[in-house]
This record gives C-alpha cells, sequence and structure tokens, in this order.
C-alpha cells in the first residue's frame, strides 16, 4: 500500500507541475504579446516611456530562469540596430590615459584598485572580456554571445542591462497573470482561476490561442452585484420582446391608415 500511495503521490504532483508550467507559458505569451508597456510601467517608468516612443525599435524578451521548479519569469530588452549599431558611451572607452599613474590620480586609488580587481576577475573567469582583448574572430563573437557588456555595470563600461525578475508587485492584481504566477508560488488557486482552468489547460488552435491570451491578460474589476436589477434576464428579455410586438403593431396601423388615405385619392382620379 505504501508504495502504491508512493506512486499515486507522485502522479499527483507530476500532474500538479504540468499544470502550472502549462499555466506560466500562457503567462509569458500573454506578457510578450500583450502588456508590455503595461508590465514596464510598474517596473520602470522612465524605461516604459522610452518603450513608448515609436521611433524606437525595441523587442522585449520574456523567458524562464531558475534552477528549481517552478520556475521565474525574467524579461530583458533588446534594441534593434538594422545594421547600423548604437554607440555605448563610458568613460572608461573614451578616456584612454597615456600611463597607469595618470588613471590612478584621476579616479583616486580606492577607485582604480576596485577596477583593476573587477577587470582581473572578469578575465580570469572569460578570458576575452573586451574589444582590446579580441584577436581571431571566434574571440569577436565570443563577446558578443556572452553579453558580457550586457552584464558588466554602467560605471565600469558595460550596459548594465541585465535579464530582470518579473515579481507579483509588477503586475496588476486585476489580471488572471497575477493569480498565475501566485499559484505557481503558492500553490493556493483563486476562484478566478479555478473557473477559467479547463478552458486554459485545453490544447490550444489558432483562435483558441488568442482567446486564452486575451484572458490571461484581461483588466477585470469585481462584479457589482449589489448595483444589479431585481428582475432577471428573463424578464428583460419578455419586456424587450413586449415593445418589439407593440411597435411592430404600431407600424402595422400606420400602413393601414396610409393606404386608406391614399385609396380615395386612386379613386378620383380614375374618374377624371
Amino acid at each position: 500500500r505504501e508504495i502504491l500511495a508512493q506512486k499515486i503521490q507522485r502522479a499527483w504532483l507530476i500532474h500538479l507541475n504540468k499544470t502550472i508550467f502549462h499555466l506560466l507559458k500562457h503567462t509569458i505569451c500573454a506578457a510578450e504579446y500583450c502588456v508590455i508597456h503595461g508590465i514596464l510601467k510598474n517596473v520602470s517608468p522612465l524605461e516604459a516611456g522610452i518603450v513608448k516612443d515609436p521611433s524606437m525599435k525595441y523587442k522585449v524578451r520574456f523567458r524562464f530562469s531558475g534552477e528549481t521548479f517552478p520556475p521565474f519569469i525574467v524579461f530583458k530588452i533588446f534594441l534593434h540596430t538594422e545594421g547600423r549599431g548604437y554607440k555605448y558611451f563610458s568613460g572608461k572607452n573614451l578616456l584612454k590615459p597615456s600611463s597607469e599613474v595618470i588613471s590612478c590620480k584621476m579616479m583616486g586609488k580606492k577607485k582604480f584598485y576596485q577596477q583593476i580587481m573587477e577587470d582581473e576577475c572578469l578575465f580570469q573567469k572569460f578570458k576575452v572580456t573586451d574589444h582590446v582583448d579580441t584577436v581571431t574572430t571566434q574571440d569577436y563573437m565570443q563577446v558578443r554571445n556572452l553579453g558580457l557588456l550586457d552584464k558588466i555595470p554602467a560605471s565600469s563600461g558595460g550596459k548594465n542591462n541585465l535579464w530582470l525578475k518579473l515579481n507579483l508587485k509588477n503586475i496588476p492584481r486585476t489580471m488572471m497573470m497575477y493569480d498565475i504566477i501566485n499559484y505557481a508560488e503558492s500553490r493556493v488557486m483563486s476562484a478566478r482561476l479555478q473557473k477559467e482552468m479547463k478552458y486554459l489547460l485545453q490544447t490550444p488552435r489558432t483562435e483558441e490561442i488568442q482567446h486564452q491570451l486575451q484572458i490571461v491578460s484581461e483588466v477585470r474589476f469585481p462584479s457589482l452585484v449589489s448595483l444589479q436589477p431585481l428582475y432577471g434576464p428573463y424578464q428583460q428579455q419578455s419586456k424587450m420582446r413586449h415593445l418589439g410586438h407593440l411597435s411592430k403593431q404600431a407600424q402595422m396601423k400606420v400602413e393601414k391608415m396610409r393606404q386608406a388615405h391614399m385609396t380615395p385619392k386612386k379613386k378620383d382620379a380614375s374618374e377624371v
């Protein structure tokens, strides 16, 4: 019995993990295609304003990260250069002193030693950390593919464009995305998510994918039950039908009066 209980428990945990991963995939797709600006506005209003600029060719990518399950969602902003490229200005690249003594005087001893230690640690880890270290095409591709400039702080000559973690604080509570991430972290399912769970776990087609993403990214407000009228939908329909019936009777009555009014004129014209 213990072996059977362990098998059932393992199968149930696998089912729960598959369900959570399926819902997280919907969350990533909805975040990338539907609510990018809303999320960035909560994370960094300055970057959200830059991204909203139509002249900026950008792409926000979302992906999974983490060493344990469930994974957490991270995102990063990429700029499309269209082959032109961007120039990042930094004092490390622009100010080229003739010797290390001049650099030490300009930066101060503490900052100078800190910069030397940081450069040495990066060099020991990646071997090729700057375009100055590139000798072959392979070295250049290594610097480019590893994204070292993105990982290095801006004060050290990098871009400081890291993968940022998406937290519950960055997502409005009115979206289904909040319920999904909260369910993945705490394993507590909300009533709103439980209502849409059956549809979200279906194998989607093209139209169903769009509808599922709409459900996940839609902003929903609590229903105002107290403001609803006392009569139900059936009474509303019967009332509308009654009004429509009266309008048809009125139209028929007008048509009969018009025909009765036009008939004598036709007879008078025929007699003349």
